[in-house]
């Protein structure tokens, strides 16, 4: 059978993450390829205790149909803690112009994904970061955008390229951004660019998809507010998620966007999933009002500190200096960067045949046809032995590939 794929469908290619994933690992496999959570950071425990009392008290409510814009209690205690500590969220009650509605997802994954389904037709733009998050490229094309990259610095997209872009781009509706500890690379947009980020959607008329998954994993430096916490024109669409600090596995995420928007989006899910899993949405409930949420995530910064600072100190000792680096102050990844002609990927291949498996940077690009000569690192899954043996072995092949200090 000749199987004949729609164009949505037909030029996607299979996530290089999930790829090395799926290869064959030895007991000796050293990882820095996953975006995994530190396993010591799931608060096994009190989720164990929590989904007892659930089974117990509410199992019709837990094991039910629930409606697609999420489990109420749940929705509500989000949008409350949004409000306080983000000041994310407004409300014509409060004198603003419009309001903001809280949507529970299917992880932040699927908030994306239904972010570009409700603003892009094919053949549309979403003007992007990059190097990017693989997962919201691969959302986009499968909605017929095409992504836009936009050159990343050391402290956010260069904005000069980025108005170029939106010039350039009359196709564009979406301005996609990962300001704090960006996916791959660990970055963090400063406060004056994400004004001038704002500022550049506004005049143009494009709308601003905030992906901050990472944002409350900061172990270092000051926060930097939100982007969407500037909205005063109902054009941010924010997306975070519970994976990092509580479970992956739950897939339970969350969308806050102006009403109109999140209406559109809760039509789109209706079409997806129904709705999220309503058992996860309640022990999310549950633990936010129960545990001491704040308590749990510090917990989580302090293993993060460690494991970055553990790797940025053996990368900084076993790395030749030509070999540049990211410094994150939070997050999951470090982006490494081999000096202009070094065969990079010939470089990752030997370091996976050396059980060390990173992710090549071609992978988080917006132009598939492109090469690099970066490769992106995650600290928070390996242990520590893990961290420094895995360090030691990618900074002998790069002496090996004639990389000098």
């Amino acid at each position: 059978m000749n199987y004949t794929f729609s164009n949505k469908i037909a030029s996607l290619k299979p996530s290089a993450i999930r790829e090395i994933l799926k290869a064959p690992a030895t007991k000796d496999t050293i990882s820095f390829a996953a975006g995994n959570p530190a396993p010591e950071s799931f608060p096994v425990e009190d989720m164990a205790r929590i989904s007892a009392s659930i089974y117990e008290s509410s199992p019709i409510s837990a094991l039910q149909y629930g409606v697609t814009d999420g489990y109420e209690p749940l929705r509500a205690e989000i949008a409350k803690r949004q409000k306080e500590k983000f000041n994310i969220g407004k409300s014509i009650a409060n004198g603003d112009s419009f309001d903001d509605t809280t949507v529970i997802v299917s992880g932040g994954q699927q908030g994306i994904e239904l972010a570009c389904k409700v603003f892009c037709n094919e053949g549309d733009a979403v003007i992007c970061e990059n190097p990017t998050f693989i997962g919201a490229l691969n959302a986009f094309r499968s909605n017929g955008a095409t992504p836009v990259g936009v050159t990343l610095e050391d402290d956010g997209m260069n904005i000069e390229e980025l108005e170029g872009a939106i010039r350039n781009t009359p196709n564009a509706k979406l301005i996609y951004v990962i300001p704090t500890f960006q996916n791959p690379s660990g970055i963090t947009t400063s406060y004056e660019k994400r004004v001038k980020i704002y500022e550049l959607a506004k005049r143009y008329g494009l709308m601003i998809l905030e992906d901050n998954p990472y944002g409350e994993l900061r172990f270092a430096g000051e926060d930097i507010p939100t982007i969407k916490s500037m909205d005063s024109d109902g054009i941010v669409i924010y997306c975070s998620t519970f994976s990092k600090i509580l479970s992956a596995g739950m897939r339970v995420g969350f969308v806050i966007a102006p009403d109109e928007v999140a209406s559109k989006m809760v039509v789109s899910k209706q079409t997806s999933d129904v709705h999220t899993n309503l058992f996860f949405q309640m022990l999310c409930h549950r633990y936010m009002t129960e545990c001491d949420i704040d308590g749990h995530i510090k917990d989580i910064q302090a293993i993060y500190r460690h494991k970055c600072t553990l790797m940025l100190e053996c990368l900084e000792r076993e790395m030749p200096r030509a070999v540049r680096f990211t410094r994150p102050e939070g997050g999951l990844f470090i982006w490494c960067t081999l000096p202009d002609g070094v065969d990079a990927m010939s470089y990752i291949k030997e370091a996976t045949a050396r059980n060390v498996r990173v992710v090549p940077g071609a992978t988080f690009d917006s132009d598939t046809s492109v090469t690099s000569q970066s490769f992106r690192l995650n600290f928070s899954t390996p242990s520590d032995g893990q961290i420094i043996e895995g360090i030691k072995i990618l900074g002998e092949i790069a002496r090996e590939f004639g990389i000098n200090s």
